[in-house]
């Protein structure tokens, strides 16, 4: 089914209730037409309107095959983009330098972060804080959990609204006295990967992408919010070649509920524009932060749409990040590593 939509993909998608209402127009002609013809011309002309009937779904961008033994099951097929911030991203994938880094090399991510904290202090209270940071990362290429390093400066903490700033938020304020042994990815499904060794296999073209990012999900509202973050996973501290980053924008711009964030800033202050989709179960808004002149991603962030699941007063900033510099390095630090 997926490739028979392909065929003419360059085709506009058709409005679905315009084709649901052709659709009810030819089963009712079926229908009149069959109290007048014999069994054999009504069965030719069912097996026709089941044919259009397919063709209909594929062009909503779901199938749903039914028999009388089995139950009906979903099949997704890649609707059409509908967000141009991501289809202009992936237009100007050529125009930044392309890394190649080689096995037995690290790519190294330069970062600023803020992220939400939220536990338990020691006087049995709850605490919630945001807690913010610059890091420096070192990942191998080839993909060894074992081989990668964090150089990180704990940075002063920010306020949750509504909550103090706990003690414990400022504990470990200033540098981390070295680099970071990673830890272990073993527990982690093998399509969820980011490393360069995997990513540089990922599929070039937008469907199979598309397809990617759905793996063993189904067709709920919940598993397009999955699907949309899993692009987050490929896109922080993750270095996709050209070609399947813009499979990945692509694919991307084309999950349900994708809109533009016209005026958007990541965690280093730069202002751009984002793509983002809202999950109602946090209550936030997930964005994708984009330069609006050269569309290099630039972070991420996530802003409260709904104060009463979130918890906090709805237009707050949880969550950011800032990606300042991606570069290759033929070894990471050799400081002594951490516990």
């Amino acid at each position: 089914m997926t490739r028979v939509e392909r065929f003419r993909s360059e085709v506009p998608q058709p409005d679905p209730d315009r084709l649901r209402a052709h659709e009810d127009r030819l089963l009712a002609a079926i229908a009149q037409d069959a109290r007048r013809r014999p069994r054999r011309t009504t069965s030719r002309l069912r097996r026709l309107g089941l044919a259009t009937g397919l063709a209909a779904a594929l062009a909503a961008g779901v199938v749903v095959v039914t028999t009388h033994r089995n139950p009906p099951a979903v099949i997704r097929t890649m609707p059409a983009a509908a967000s141009e911030v991501l289809t202009r991203a992936a237009q100007n994938v050529t125009k930044t330098p392309e890394l190649h880094p080689e096995p037995g090399q690290f790519l190294v991510y330069e970062s600023r972060t803020m992220n939400p904290a939220e536990g338990q202090g020691r006087d049995g209270r709850p605490m919630r804080y945001l807690s913010r940071a610059v890091r420096k990362v070192w990942l191998p290429v080839a993909g060894d959990a074992t081989g990668g390093f964090i150089d990180e400066e704990v940075l002063e903490p920010e306020p949750w609204p509504g909550w103090p700033i706990p003690p414990e938020a400022r504990e470990n304020v200033g540098p981390g006295g070295g680099p970071a042994k990673l830890a272990d990815f073993d527990d982690r499904a093998e399509f969820l990967r980011n490393d360069y060794a995997y990513v540089s296999r990922l599929p070039t073209d937008p469907h199979q992408m598309y397809e990617h990012l759905y793996t063993q999900l189904g067709n709920t509202r919940q598993d397009d919010t999955e699907a949309w973050d899993r692009v987050r996973g490929l896109l922080t501290e993750a270095y996709l070649p050209a070609a399947q980053r813009a499979a990945l924008f692509r694919a991307a711009a084309a999950i349900p509920g994708v809109v533009t964030v016209e005026h958007a800033v990541d965690a280093a202050g730069r202002a751009g524009i984002a793509a983002a989709r809202v999950d109602p179960v946090l209550g936030q808004r997930q964005e994708y932060i984009f330069d609006r002149e050269t569309y290099l991603y630039l972070g991420e962030r996530s802003v409260v749409t709904d104060a009463a699941r979130a918890g906090a007063p709805v237009g707050t900033v949880l969550t950011s990040s800032a990606q300042l510099s991606v570069s290759v390095a033929g070894h990471a630090p050799s400081a002594t590593v951490r516990d």
